[in-house]
């Protein structure tokens, strides 16, 4: 989101310089699935329909299946690895908060998402993680679950509260408009309330004192 006015000249803040309190909170939107046939962006879009407009968050979609990160991991990767590592290692950095959108895929989930997370560590560092989820009966809270530990390691915080559709594919028309949505919508703005308290309160902690897990 660019703050710098047109015509006007950003200027650096000094290390450790408290944010303007209006600042919006910069959220990255993980699309979790890469599968061929996937029901994710139905779901992507219906959240970020929800965030659209919102006064304390601005968000980043980073979809896994446009990302083309190499499957191997390495303490050396290449040049043409680096170069697609840079550019989404510094979307994770700029942000303050994650919200993953994911299926389950056998009680878990997908590949490239674990891909992605392995593939980063400090980016990930004192900021709040938020889980919407989709799938069959158990609608994807299983998925969830593996994650909170993962992202436990990671020294992340993981929202309680989660947005989760059971039966997904029933649940939306063929607009991708939500068939009943006052209980989604309300689990939405729970959700989004908890990450924005968390995101700011770990935001402005890191300015005072940067944090050294």
């Amino acid at each position: 989101m660019d703050l710098t006015a047109a015509g006007t000249t950003a200027t650096a803040l000094p290390a450790n310089t408290p944010l303007p309190a209006n600042t919006p909170l910069k959220v990255a939107v993980i699309l979790a699935s890469n599968r061929e046939g996937r029901f994710a962006p139905v779901v992507a879009d219906w959240f970020l329909s929800r965030t659209d407009g919102h006064p304390a968050i601005s968000t980043d979609l980073v979809d896994v299946a446009a990302l083309g990160l190499p499957a191997a991991l390495s303490y050396r990767p290449g040049p043409e690895d680096r170069a697609l590592l840079a550019e989404v290692s510094g979307r994770l950095a700029d942000a303050d908060a994650f919200v993953v959108i994911t299926p389950e895929y056998n009680h878990s989930y997908p590949a490239p998402l674990k891909n992605l997370i392995d593939w980063h560590h400090a980016e990930w560092q004192a900021k709040p993680v938020a889980f919407v989820s989709y799938g069959g009966i158990s609608g994807g809270l299983r998925a969830v679950e593996h994650l909170r530990q993962v992202f436990a390691e990671l020294h992340a915080v993981s929202i309680r509260d989660t947005v989760s559709f059971h039966n997904a594919g029933a649940l939306f028309d063929d607009e991708g408009r939500h068939r009943d949505p006052a209980v989604p919508d309300a689990a939405a703005k729970a959700l989004l309330d908890q990450l924005v308290w968390w995101g700011l309160a770990l935001r402005d902690a890191k300015e005072v004192r940067p944090y050294g897990g």
